[in-house]
């Protein structure tokens, strides 16, 4: 695991290597939201996405800067979905093979994009088994490179590039956001923009939206040690359910003075509903969750100016289905 902590300029590199490759997904302000939560509210739309989330930046670019022959022998990674299907589509493009451990009860459609890349998928038991340990074993067994959902340096670097996307987009309109919500489960995607958003905007407030029940960056904060989560499952968020901080993100996160706030699983599905009924958008509970921290005031936008990450779409109809019969 390459596991420094990135600078800007590893963001820039990460950026030439994504170009063309990776879309640059717009930054929205829409009416309805606006009106809904009293502010102005720009949305990062990585549900657009290729492989419809963030995580194929990170993927590829942790890919790109592997040594030809390393990269050659295979990549391993650990994934509930999205890092899952970036790694798949990155190893695609490579042309090398890749083996993904994912959580038996993963959502059915993350798993069959993933296997439609082309990557082999080893199933475990998400309360039961450790997924860290079956990928060691498979290197050991095998051969490969890991590339961890959040703890490396260059998957955070190449997240950081949507934080790039968000500060020129801002700087285009004449906005200085007053704070930033990002959807946090390891911690790589809110320490990689914020080392962006320190740059650009230093007075704008760094905030990490967790589920309720897996607050383990709220605890970990106000600690100053990394804090686990008892339980590995239990939230619709299953996107964000990492066990505890990564080292990396949890060092750029402290250091950028980043806060925390939960939202419960109720929110996050109201958030599903609201963005597919009024701002058109196909977005899961996990990359909702920004967008649920401001509908239900636990993040009051009244009068600032607040840009917010949505993680991902992929979503699968029943859980649609699940938020809009709630809503």
């Amino acid at each position: 695991m390459d596991s420094g902590l990135p600078a800007l300029s590893d963001i820039v590199q990460a950026a030439d290597r994504l170009a063309g490759l990776a879309v640059a997904t717009p930054l929205i302000s829409h009416p309805y939201l606006n009106d809904a939560v009293g502010g102005r509210v720009h949305l990062k739309c990585e549900n657009l996405q290729r492989t419809g989330s963030f995580k194929f930046r990170g993927a590829y670019n942790a890919l790109a800067a592997l040594d030809p022959l390393v990269r050659a022998r295979g990549i391993v990674a650990v994934s509930s979905g999205n890092h899952a299907q970036g790694v798949a589509e990155a190893a695609r493009l490579f042309k090398v093979p890749a083996t993904i451990v994912m959580p038996a009860d993963a959502p059915a459609g993350k798993k069959a994009r993933t296997l439609r890349s082309g990557a082999r998928v080893v199933e475990y038991d998400r309360a039961s088994e450790d997924r860290d340990e079956i990928a060691a074993g498979i290197i050991a067994e095998e051969g490969g490179t890991l590339v961890h959902p959040f703890d490396h340096r260059n998957v955070v670097a190449g997240q950081g590039t949507i934080g790039l996307e968000i500060v020129a987009a801002m700087r285009a309109d004449g906005s200085v956001p007053d704070a930033i919500l990002i959807p946090c489960g390891g911690g790589g995607l809110s320490g990689g923009i914020g080392i962006t958003i320190r740059d650009a905007f230093p007075n704008a407030a760094i905030i990490l939206v967790e589920p309720e029940g897996f607050d383990d960056y709220g605890r970990s904060l106000a600690s100053g040690v990394r804090e686990t989560n008892p339980e590995t499952a239990g939230s619709v968020c299953d996107g964000l359910l990492a066990q505890a901080p990564g080292a990396i993100g949890f060092a750029l996160n402290r250091s950028h003075g980043a806060s925390s706030l939960t939202v419960g699983d109720d929110d996050a599905l109201a958030a599903v509903a609201f963005a597919f009924e009024e701002l058109k958008l196909v977005v899961e509970p996990s990359g909702a969750v920004a967008i649920a921290a401001m509908l239900s005031k636990r993040f009051d936008a009244r009068g600032r100016t607040v840009a917010a990450v949505v993680t991902g779409g992929n979503i699968d109809q029943a859980m649609l289905g699940r938020a809009l019969a709630r809503a």
